[in-house]
């Protein structure tokens, strides 16, 4: 793992280098993704069946052999040990509480001159959220996107999730379930995307997808949006761990091979003040990547885009994580809540030494569909508010119609839109 420090001499240019990813501008996994679209819309049902038997080799012999019926899921769930089930509903009643407090309300008033003004909130009608499948294989991804579309009152979730071979995690069946999926198709891909957004003959077409991929499915995200909304390109995990003062070095270690073992171009990035700290969490870091069973995955992710980092004290560490804007930020020291306040742009932001980031992967509540690749500098985590639309009441009264209406046909005429400027003049002349 590189050790860097900002005193070295070209450290901006080799942080910025650090950070540089590109996720879907690989222009031949475009031309393929836009092919793959494209059959999907011409040809339906009987192109995602072939792309599914192909990639990932799933026994089906017709369409409807890819979808799971409710009593599957059902199955699935009542089939759990009794300590995993546990650990599933705890979760899900988590997440499903503090999502429930993102609830947007519609809202009036009546102004001075007795018009009424305000905002009315509505749930999509139908959404769809991609789960991974394969080796990939996240029950908790299913509670974090179905429970705050289902909170938001969205009419119908159709999940899809591959099923390489024809194999399940019954796990993720399970979170289903408990989630109030509606339909769940074992497809995966861009073929999949292509289904929810523009529907075949079985799968109809969503308003929204949501949920990450691996970079074909990224790449149809970004392809079909404005035929459907999206929650956000999802680039590698990160996660960014800052601690000062007494640590347990080999609590920090685990912290971030929590997110290098996810994949070989997740980034995890440790910054300290204390160069004995630095030495202390290399050290146990490649003690752990001795028993991690991804260790193979671990060692080139911090190989590859990994790194510890020395500062010179607080400030200039906030400064390296607002400009990261980091998925996962750690803040291991005394003081968490009063950096946290320093912090501009981070995903989820855990505070104090008691609070490891894997937490919130499963069950503190807050969503772990966050944003990657410095992202978090302008979008947030998925929420309630994600699978809500917001639309502007207005009714004027007939005296409040007179000065609003003289207003616009003043400013309409400036912009020399004569119908607009006549519209309003026959109100406020009436």
């Amino acid at each position: 793992m590189r050790r860097l420090s900002t005193e070295d001499q070209n450290f901006q240019q080799t942080f910025a280098d650090l950070l540089a990813f590109e996720t879907v501008n690989d222009p031949e996994l475009l031309v393929t993704v836009d092919q793959i679209i494209a059959d999907v819309r011409r040809h339906g049902d009987a192109h995602v069946l072939k792309l599914t038997q192909q990639f990932d080799r799933h026994p089906a012999h017709q369409f409807s052999d890819l979808e799971l019926s409710q009593a599957s899921l059902k199955q699935a769930f009542e089939q759990l040990d009794p300590e995993v089930k546990n650990a599933l509903q705890l979760a899900a009643e988590r997440i499903r509480a503090f999502h429930t407090a993102q609830k947007q309300e519609g809202w009036q008033y009546v102004d001075a001159l007795g018009n009424t003004l305000g905002q009315k909130v509505t749930p999509l009608d139908r959404v769809g959220i991609y789960v991974p499948g394969g080796l990939a294989s996240y029950p908790s991804s299913v509670l974090m996107n179905a429970i705050p579309a289902q909170v938001a009152g969205v009419t119908e979730i159709i999940m899809v999730v591959p099923a390489p071979n024809g194999v399940l995690n019954p796990l993720v069946l399970a979170a289903a379930h408990l989630a109030g999926v509606h339909r769940v198709f074992t497809i995966g891909g861009a073929q999949a995307v292509a289904a929810l957004a523009y529907g075949t003959e079985t799968i109809p077409s969503v308003d929204k997808i949501t949920g990450p991929g691996n970079r074909f499915v990224a790449a149809a995200k970004r392809a079909v949006f404005g035929q459907v909304g999206i929650d956000m390109i999802a680039g590698p995990s990160e996660i960014l761990v800052y601690a000062e003062g007494a640590n347990n070095a080999e609590w920090l270690a685990m912290d971030v091979l929590s997110q290098a073992e996810h994949d070989t171009v997740a980034q995890a990035i440790f910054i300290s003040p204390d160069a004995a700290l630095l030495d202390a969490v290399a050290e146990a870091i490649e003690a752990h990547l001795q028993a991690l069973p991804k260790a193979d995955i671990a060692r080139e992710s911090i190989a590859n885009r990994g790194a510890l980092v020395l500062v010179k004290n607080r400030q200039e560490a906030v400064d390296l994580i607002n400009q990261v804007a980091p998925e996962h930020l750690e803040l291991c020291l005394d003081e968490a809540v009063a950096m946290s306040e320093q912090i501009r742009h981070a995903g989820a932001i855990f505070m104090g030494r008691y609070t490891p980031e894997a937490i919130g992967d499963y069950c503190a509540g807050p969503n772990h569909v966050l944003p990657t690749s410095g992202t978090a500098r302008f979008s947030s985590p998925l929420g309630v508010y994600d699978f809500q639309k917001r639309s502007s009441l207005i009714m004027c009264s007939e005296q409040g119609v007179k000065t609003l209406a003289k207003t616009a046909d003043i400013l309409a005429q400036q912009e020399n839109l004569d119908a607009h400027a006549r519209s309003a003049r026959y109100r406020h002349q009436a």
